[in-house]
Formats: structure tokens, C-alpha cells, sequence
């Protein structure tokens, strides 16, 4: 097994003022954190608007295995591989979550010889853009109880607070907590929770803004509670947005870094895919489509949770148009989902195929080449894909770099090429009551037979439609461990329903979480946290980040 950060240390990085000459943005004007990252100020997407896009390239992936299938090293394996075939190539990432990074799925930078460096700075605190979305979340919620605490003028019902505390860690006992307890003088008692940075309202808002004033706008139009006769308050009417800006003035600028083999990359903002929608920042994607002829950008886990909100949610309220699609399979993923067999792994990969076909774009498979793997167990994969009329590729960048993803470039360019004539399809229109949308959502790309909703689901579609909230596409929130709601139906399971446990409206970020499954918000550490194996020597040499 390649150690990452060794590879990472016997690679020349270039400075990052030159990775920026070479986009055409003057060194003068980003705004360096050291000398291999720097932030590119908003200004620069508007001072481009009317120059043409280039090609944009989604990567998603079968159902993946609890480690994950390596979309995020396939992302970055084919930038490096379109920049080798001479094409002006770009990649957008999403930043690491420290909760999956102290706990099981390790970091989000790639891996061997396809990684975006400085990989452990990028993979820890990076450039505080977590932060500053978490200080944002917990100014707001302070101010919500400190006005409860002095008279509470606007007739805030404390039982009905939608606003919860953030942190990015993993931490289980956060999910369910009373506060204001002790006292007169130390708030009014009420249940609350804590929610993963990740899945916050304000990281949603800052992935979907279309610069600093839409910003505000969709900051001011958080919904935080309801008063006791019902009625929405907003965040700006606790006066809170102007504070919240100023925490989030310069997370809003993208973050460039590079890959290992010198290829620019915006990583900026991460909500996670199961919980929020999965996406890096709209506006990180839209310059550099500006800025490159070809931008690779992934979607988290599978189709039916990145790469469905991608296409209803950031592509719908942004205007983006992908050009292709690629989805990551790989030997074990189709061995955990039951082999090879209609029901088992190869009927999951055939689903997701069938979910890109469903949105208008013909898509690539990428199998993604893994240590044990049996050439034999690749090709039948690829002559699987081939009796689907979708054109399948092995990549091995994981230990060859972009020269391993040759083959999957140029696929992607035929892909392109094939899908010029194409329209992006979306499965309801925003006039569908919510119901509707969530039925259509699940039965054609999950699967699912029907759907059921909760008591409590029921009350929430009530008042969001009472307040005008139907008229948002939604965010499904499940587990991404299966197509369905439900973790332990493996492969392509069939004649089953989904559940909807609440509904809550993201009116700021433009859509509404549809809770299924009863999935969490809050993840929690496994019984052995990879943060135990993380170790710092006398001489200060970190050993165990991955």
C-alpha cells in the first residue's frame, strides 16, 4: 500500500502564485495562505461573466462500500489525465470534514499518486473556511436564545427552534441536549441539538450563492423558528446577518491548490451528500469553467444522493449544465452488493447508469483499480457495461498518476463529444406539491415502490405548503449504503418503500431536507475511530492521517 503523504514529499510543488498565472489570474490580486494555497477573491467570476464556459465533467459513483470507491482520487486521476492529452483542465473539490476524517472514512484529498496537496493542511484546518460556517451557525443560534432570554418581543416558541448548534466533528452525544439549564440567569431551558458542519443551512447557502450580495440574500432568509402562532421568523429578523457576513467575508473567496502533478484545483466548501446536498460551491465551479476548458468535479457517494441533488439542486438553481457524467465502480463494491448477479453489484452499477440515462446524459464508467484486483473481474465488468451501450474504462491513477486515467480521458471526450446534442433532464418540476417530488425522486432513482410518511412528516408538509415552502426541490437525506432507505439491502433491492421520517425547510439554501430512513445529522465515531491511530513524534512527523 502507497503511503500518500511519502508520495506527497518526494513531489515538487509549484508556487501558488504560478498555478494562478497559469489560469490567466494575476498573482497581484489572489490572496496566498502561505506559498501553495491562496484564495481567489469573488470579484474575479464577475470580472469574467461574459466570456464562454468550458466543459463540465460530474463524477459519482455506483453504491459504495463503507471506505468509499476512490471517486475523489478518480476526479482528480482524470484532471491529470486531460491536462497529459493537451486540454486546459481543472478540478473542483469539496473541502474534508474532520468528522469522517477522525472517524472512519479518512481524508478527502485523493490518494497515492492522484491527490490535491498540500494534502494534510487541506485535510485539517486548511484555510478556516469550517470555521467560519460553524461560527456563522452558532452566532445565530446565540442570538436566537439571547432574544428568548430578554423579553423574546418576536413570540419565538422555544419548542419550536429549527436552528440547531454545528460542529465538524463526529460526536453522538451532541444529537439530543437540553441547554439553558442552572438558572435565571443562564437562559431559558430547551432541547436542542447539534448537527455536523457539513449539514448546516449556512454551508448550504455558501455552496449555492451566486456572490456576496446573493449571499446576504439567502443568509436573511433562514428560516431559525416558528412563533407560538406559527409563523416563520427569519434570521433577519434577530438582526443577524450583517454579523454572519462578516464571519463568512472571506470563506466565500474559493480556495486554488494544486494536484501532484501541478493541475489547478478549487477546493472550497463541503456539505456532506446523505444529510445536505454534496456539492462543492457554485461559484468555485462557475469561474472555473471560466478559467479552463474542462473542470472535473465530483458529487458525493452515489448517484441517487450526489449526483441527484446535483442535477435538482445546484444545476437547477444555478444554471449549470454538465456535459458528461462518470460513475466509479469498482471489484469490491460490486462484490459487497452481491456479485454478479441482476440483484447483487452488477444490477446496483447497472441502476446508477440508468439514473444518469434518466437525467439526458450518456455516461462513462471508471473502474476504479484496487490492489488484489483480478484483470478477469475487470473485464467482465467492462463487457457488462458494454451489452448497456456505456463505454467503460480502467483507471489506474491511484499508482500511476494521470498517465493511469488515459483511457478514461479519452472516453470522456468521446462522451462529450456524443452528448453535445443533449438537455439536462429533471425528474418533477418545482411546481409539484412535495409529496410529489419525493415519490418521483424515489421510484425513479432509487427504485422504490411507494413512499410512506410519518405522522410528524405529515404535520411538516402541512405548514411548509401552508407558508409556500412546496414550491422548493428537494434534499433527501438517507443513508448512502443502499438504494433504498434502509443500510442492509445491498445490490439492487427491489419492492421496497421509502420512509420519510420529518421535513424541514432550508429556505435560504433553496430547498427543503426530507428526512429518511431516520438518518442522523449528527454521525457518531465507530468502535475504533481512526483518530486513534494518529500519532506525532518527538520531532513533530504526524504518522496515521489518511
Amino acid at each position: 500500500m502507497l503511503d500518500s503523504y511519502d508520495i506527497e514529499s518526494r513531489c515538487a510543488k509549484r508556487r501558488i502564485d504560478q498555478v494562478a498565472a497559469d489560469l490567466g489570474l494575476d498573482p497581484e490580486k489572489i490572496l496566498p495562505h502561505g506559498r501553495y494555497i491562496a484564495k481567489v477573491p469573488v470579484e474575479e467570476l464577475a470580472a469574467r461573466d461574459a466570456e464562454p464556459d468550458g466543459s463540465l465533467i460530474l463524477v459519482s459513483a455506483m453504491t459504495p462500500t463503507p471506505a468509499g470507491e476512490g471517486k475523489t482520487t478518480t476526479t482528480i486521476g482524470l484532471g491529470d489525465a486531460l491536462r497529459k492529452l493537451g486540454r486546459r483542465a481543472m478540478i473542483c473539490l469539496r473541502e474534508p470534514s474532520l468528522g469522517p476524517y477522525f472517524g472512519i472514512k479518512g481524508g478527502g484529498t485523493g490518494a497515492g499518486w492522484s491527490q490535491v496537496v498540500p494534502a494534510e493542511a487541506i485535510n485539517l484546518h486548511f484555510v478556516g473556511d469550517m470555521y467560519s460556517v460553524s461560527k456563522a451557525t452558532n452566532l445565530l443560534a446565540a442570538m436566537i436564545d439571547n432574544h428568548i432570554q430578554h423579553g423574546n418581543e418576536l413570540g419565538i416558541d422555544p419548542r419550536r427552534i429549527v436552528l440547531r448548534r454545528v460542529i465538524d466533528l463526529n460526536d453522538r452525544a451532541l444529537r439530543d441536549i437540553f441547554v439553558g439549564l442552572g438558572g435565571v440567569s443562564n437562559g431559558v431551558p430547551r432541547r436542542d441539538g447539534f448537527d455536523i458542519t457539513p449539514a448546516s443551512e449556512v454551508m448550504a447557502v455558501l455552496c449555492l450563492c451566486r456572490d456576496t450580495a446573493d449571499l446576504g440574500r439567502r443568509l436573511s432568509a433562514m428560516v431559525v423558528a416558528f412563533t407560538y402562532r406559527g409563523a416563520p421568523i427569519y434570521a433577519r429578523d434577530l438582526k443577524a446577518v450583517g454579523a454572519m457576513q462578516v464571519l463568512l467575508r472571506d470563506a466565500i473567496n474559493p480556495n486554488l491548490v494544486q494536484t501532484l502533478e501541478g493541475t489547478p484545483a478549487f477546493v472550497h466548501a463541503g456539505p456532506f451528500a446523505n444529510i445536505a446536498h454534496g456539492c462543492n460551491t457554485a461559484i468555485a465551479t462557475r469561474l472555473a469553467l471560466k478559467l479552463s476548458d474542462y473542470v472535473v468535479t465530483e458529487a458525493g457517494f452515489g448517484t441517487d444522493l450526489g449526483a441527484e441533488k446535483f442535477f435538482h439542486i445546484k444545476c437547477r438553481l444555478t444554471g449549470l449544465r454538465p456535459r458528461a457524467a462518470v460513475i466509479v465502480a469498482t471489484v469490491r463494491a460490486i462484490a459487497h452488493h452481491g456479485g454478479y448477479t441482476p440483484h447483487g453489484g452488477l444490477g446496483n452499477l447497472a441502476k446508477h447508469i440508468e439514473n444518469i440515462r434518466r437525467f439526458g446524459l450518456a455516461p462513462v464508467v471508471a473502474i476504479n483499480r484496487f490492489d488484489g484486483d483480478r484483470p478477469s473481474d475487470h473485464r467482465r465488468i467492462v463487457r457488462f457495461c458494454e451489452r448497456l451501450g456505456v463505454e467503460a474504462a480502467v483507471a489506474d491513477n491511484y499508482e500511476k498518476g494521470g498517465a493511469g486515467a488515459i483511457e478514461l480521458a479519452e472516453a470522456v471526450l468521446r462522451s462529450i463529444k456524443a452528448n453535445r446534442r443533449r438537455k439536462l433532464r429533471f425528474l418533477y418540476r418545482l411546481s409539484d406539491p412535495l409529496e410529489t417530488k419525493i415519490a418521483k425522486v424515489a421510484r425513479a432513482v432509487y427504485g422504490a415502490s411507494g413512499v410512506e410518511f410519518d405522522r410528524d412528516a405529515e404535520t411538516d408538509l402541512e405548514l411548509l405548503a401552508k407558508h409556500g415552502y412546496d414550491t422548493l426541490p428537494v434534499c433527501i437525506a438517507k443513508t448512502n449504503k443502499s438504494l433504498s432507505d434502509d443500510p442492509a439491502k445491498r445490490g439492487r433491492p427491489r419492492d421496497f418503500t421509502i420512509t420519510v421520517n420529518r421535513l424541514r425547510v432550508s429556505a435560504g439554501a433553496g430547498f427543503v431536507v426530507v428526512i429518511c430512513g431516520n438518518i442522523v445529522t449528527m454521525p457518531g465515531l465507530p468502535k475504533v475511530p481512526a483518530a486513534e491511530r494518529i500519532k506525532v513524534s518527538a520531532s513533530g512527523k504526524t504518522t496515521g492521517l489518511a
